[in-house]
């Protein structure tokens, strides 16, 4: 087993990044398994919540530039 193993390894890692992408992304699906299609809902659900907020003046985005800033800031004590 570990010889095949190491053999697919072999021929893995001599495939173009694309490739390896690829292959990644399916073998990740196939591990994941099929999505839930209540999580689905409830996150499109989610989405158009914070969209209608965000249209009603309810909620307040911030940009992506100073969501990083706060994050890397120094933790306040």
């Amino acid at each position: 087993m570990a010889t095949s193993l190491e053999k697919i390894q072999e021929e893995i890692r001599s495939l173009s990044t694309s490739d390896k992408e690829v292959l990644l992304r399916s073998l990740w699906e196939e591990l994941d398994g099929p999505a839930d299609p209540d999580v689905e809902a409830a996150w499109l659900e989610e989405a158009r919540r914070r969209d209608s907020e965000l249209d009603q003046g309810l909620a307040e985005s911030v940009p992506a530039e100073e969501v990083f800033r706060r994050l890397r800031a120094p933790a306040k004590k």
